[in-house]
């Protein structure tokens, strides 16, 4: 056990730490410069070992990764792991500094896995396409909502060739719809590209970074392609930190449940954990509905691949598919069907990243 624990609480332009000194049982609290230089160097001077811990936030994990390169070990915490009594109405930095260091004293901490500088900078590319993804369906939408107040509605599939043709042929006489018309269609075309450009650096990043073993692998299964099995490698990072029945409940897949005594009541699902993946995970689910008939893209995707890798994707392929015949036949809503295909196919995902080339 360290001699010193440190708890930081940490924002953009201030920092508050509380020391507790393990021998003499002094408590101390201070504030400091935001600077990650600075609060390393503060550690430093310590008496140690030192132990030190701050909430994860938008300061990302830049503080974690330079105490670590001194030989520091640092807990950065899910803040949303962190239970607070209900009585407890009084909240500021230094109490929230002290709750800290008392926590990681008594080894009470839910601390999160640190991802190194490159599995972070793929996860900014993920999210930053992700990102695009929403701000297209909101303009798209615009564009849409716009029309249908003049009238005009397409008929048939949107967004494809001839919509866009139907797009650019209309014509308004009013200069203000007019107007509005021309920027929400550029705002369209402008976020269209942003998104492409982005898919096209992720799947350049995909061929050619160190998540492309386990990429190549989650694209032996259906409704899994390049970008998909990218978000979920550079979200998840390791994956060998779950097992096939712990990946669910870590995408927040799994029902929640207020059980006590002779009673057990299950709810909707969690939603805890990470956002991203799950939303990859149930649109990749919605994939298996079909019957299953391998697709020329899916028989290109596992070429190459060793046999047990193909073996263990055609199981997957073949047992999700049933899974969706078996909800259907029940009478199960589509939806609640897609979650629950999703939370097994989050189980066949670990299965083949774990795998050895």
């Amino acid at each position: 056990m360290e001699r010193t624990c440190v708890g930081l609480d940490v924002h953009a332009r201030s920092v508050v730490g509380c020391v507790i000194d393990n021998e003499g049982g002094e408590i101390a609290t201070l504030r400091l410069s935001p600077k990650t230089d600075a609060i390393v160097d503060w550690v430093m001077s310590l008496p140690g070992p030192v132990a030190v811990t701050y909430e994860a936030g938008p300061t990302g994990f830049g503080l974690a990764r330079a105490l670590a390169a001194v030989g520091v070990r640092c807990e950065v915490v899910a803040p949303s792991k962190l239970e607070r009594p209900a009585g407890d109405r009084v909240k500021t930095d230094r109490r929230d500094a002290e709750r800290l260091a008392r926590l990681l004293r008594i080894g009470e901490l839910p601390g999160v896995r640190v991802p190194s500088e490159a599995e972070e900078a793929a996860r900014d590319l993920v999210r930053a396409r992700e990102d695009a993804r929403g701000d297209l369906m909101r303009a798209r939408h615009r564009v849409s909502k716009l029309l249908l107040r003049q009238g005009l509605v397409w008929e048939n599939s949107a967004w494809t060739g001839a919509h866009e043709a139907w797009l650019r042929s209309q014509r308004f006489d009013r200069v203000g719809v007019r107007l509005a018309f021309d920027e929400a269609f550029d705002a369209v075309l402008s976020v269209h590209a942003r998104r492409d450009r982005l898919d096209a650096a992720i799947t350049e990043m995909a061929a050619s970074s160190s998540f492309a073993p386990v990429v190549n692998r989650l694209g032996c299964l259906r409704g899994v392609g390049t970008l998909t099995g990218f978000g979920l490698a550079v979200e998840i990072g390791d994956w060998h930190r779950f097992t096939g029945s712990t990946i669910g409940s870590y995408v927040g897949l799994v029902p929640s449940e207020s059980s006590s005594g002779a009673r057990r009541s299950q709810g909707g699902i969690t939603k805890t954990g990470n956002g991203h993946a799950r939303r990859l995970l149930v649109e990749a689910a919605w994939h298996h509905r079909k019957p299953y008939r391998p697709s020329r893209e899916l028989i290109r995707r596992r070429g190459g691949q060793p046999p047990a890798v193909r073996d263990r994707a055609e199981q997957g392929n073949r047992r999700l598919h049933r899974r969706w015949v078996r909800l259907d036949a029940r009478g199960k809503r589509s939806t609640i069907s897609a979650v629950a295909v999703a939370r097994e196919l989050a189980g066949w995902t670990w299965s083949l990243a774990v795998m050895d080339d």
